[in-house]
């Protein structure tokens, strides 16, 4: 409720600011806004920039140190019982009664959680009240200063532009930084990942199975674990999965994609297209159901038909259903690639005797190929990501097979299942998940620099 009434707080004071220097720069000039260097409203907007973002400021900064502050204030309240326990014990204490202190209905504690709770409460209760003056007296004082600056010849329109230009270069930084910060994390607790297992044994090895894993020191940890963590298994499994969904996904969402935007009537495409992309709404978790209660059993007895072994939880029913999962990823966007072909290729194609079929295999396919590989490049990257069809369909048996009958798993698989437990995060088993992430970022990395050849190439012809 509070973060409601703060909202609507700003909303307001927003509003307020920009009809205040709005109306500040139309008096000056006697209502004639002709002589002013900028239009009134830019200045009602300096004023509301002025006035917004240091209190804005303030309120991030506060949200992001006030749990910390808070942990060190409720500390301090608390007794010898307390700081006699482990500091994991500790960060696991102030976390349970940071969640209570946020709760109505805090049930049966002991005196010392009370204690926290009660502390939680009245420091937050304190310090928002403080920040929420300070952030008032930064939006008056902001606001205030920003009006007294208004005249005839203020530049307010470059002062806007300037602080929109700026928001929007520091959220291209964000994002950079968070690319950065993934990349970093991935390669520096894969460093300490490698140090535990030696790297060739790891990208080569042929067996899987960390829950064997030794946590000792030395060489005989080293020489135990290198047998245990060999990745190959895996790297087949999301191989094969995904060989599979694309042979499902690639003709039929291409083919879709043909008939929608050069064969089917006004009518036809408006209903099917709608449709076909519904698909793409369907959470995961439903297509794991669909897999493992539909696609598997049907594989399996149709497989017993005809006398072969097909396995309960097989790559076939993983990769079928992960093939229709990813069906309107090459379907729609293709579809759009190839209806934005320009139109006079088509009728120079028919002018030179072409008939349909030719004019779409020789002159539409070639020209919008770019954009059909980046389809396809999307696809399989949502195919090598994706995690909930392969736990209920395909298992998490780690083999080493190419056949499609038999269970298997994938990288994004046993990233999950490396990371639930209550191992220790810097233990051989729990650093697995981020080299097998690192190896899943270069692979992806990989397609996507194919994928931007096989464009770049393809549309200096056409262009």
């Amino acid at each position: 409720m509070q973060i409601w009434l703060t909202l609507l707080v700003v909303i307001a004071a927003s509003g307020g600011l920009f009809y205040t220097g709005r109306s500040r720069a139309l008096a000056i000039t006697n209502g004639d806004a002709t002589t002013l260097h900028s239009k009134p409203a830019f200045h009602g907007g300096m004023l509301l920039i002025c006035g917004i973002l240091p209190a804005a400021f303030v309120f991030l900064v506060w949200t992001f140190v006030s749990r910390y502050f808070a942990d060190a204030s409720v500390a301090s309240l608390l007794g010898e019982e307390f700081k006699a326990l482990t500091e994991l014990e500790q960060g696991a204490f102030l976390r349970s009664a940071f969640g209570f202190s946020q709760s109505q209905n805090i049930g049966d504690v002991t005196a010392v959680e009370l204690t926290a709770i009660e502390g939680y409460r009245n420091f937050y209760n304190f310090s928002n009240l403080v920040v929420q003056l300070i952030m008032a007296g930064l939006v008056i004082g902001g606001g205030y200063l920003a009006w007294r600056q208004i005249r005839v010849d203020l530049r307010a329109r470059q002062f806007v532009e300037g602080a929109v230009s700026a928001a929007l270069i520091a959220a291209s930084g964000v994002a950079i930084l968070t690319t950065l910060g993934i990349v970093l994390s991935l390669i520096f607790e894969s460093i300490n990942f490698f140090q535990k297992v030696p790297f060739f044994d790891f990208l080569f090895g042929t067996h899987w199975s960390p829950q064997s894993a030794f946590e000792g020191v030395g060489s005989e940890a080293t020489d135990r674990n290198s047998e245990v963590f060999g990745a190959i298994p895996i790297f087949a499994g999301t191989l094969l999965i995904t060989t599979i969904a694309i042979l499902v996904a690639a003709p039929i969402g291409l083919m879709s994609a043909i008939y929608l935007s050069d064969y089917a009537t006004p009518r036809v495409r408006a209903a099917a297209k709608p449709i076909l992309e519904v698909l793409a709404g369907i959470p995961t978790v439903v297509y794991g159901f669909f897999a493992a209660l539909t696609v598997a059993p049907f594989l399996r007895n149709s497989g017993e038909a005809v006398g072969l072994s097909v396995s309960s939880e097989s790559a076939l029913a993983a990769g079928l259903v992960m093939g229709i999962m990813i069906i309107p990823f090459v379907s729609s966007l293709s579809d759009d690639v190839i209806n934005s072909v320009p139109q006079s290729l088509r009728d120079g194609s028919a002018g030179l005797g072409a008939t349909k079929s030719e004019t779409i295999r020789r002159v539409i396919l070639p020209a919008a190929l770019p954009g059909i590989v980046s389809a396809l490049m999307l696809a399989i990257s949502r195919a090598i990501g994706e995690t909930m069809i392969v736990v209920m369909a395909a298992g998490l048996s780690a083999n080493l097979t190419a056949n499609p009958l038999e269970a298997v798993t994938t990288v994004t698989v046993q990233i999950v299942t490396l990371l639930v437990g209550d191992q220790e995060f810097d233990s051989a088993k729990t650093l697995a998940a981020f080299a097998l992430g690192l190896v899943l970022f270069c692979v992806t990395l990989m397609l996507n620099v194919v994928a931007l050849r096989v464009i770049q190439k393809y549309r200096e012809q056409y262009d």
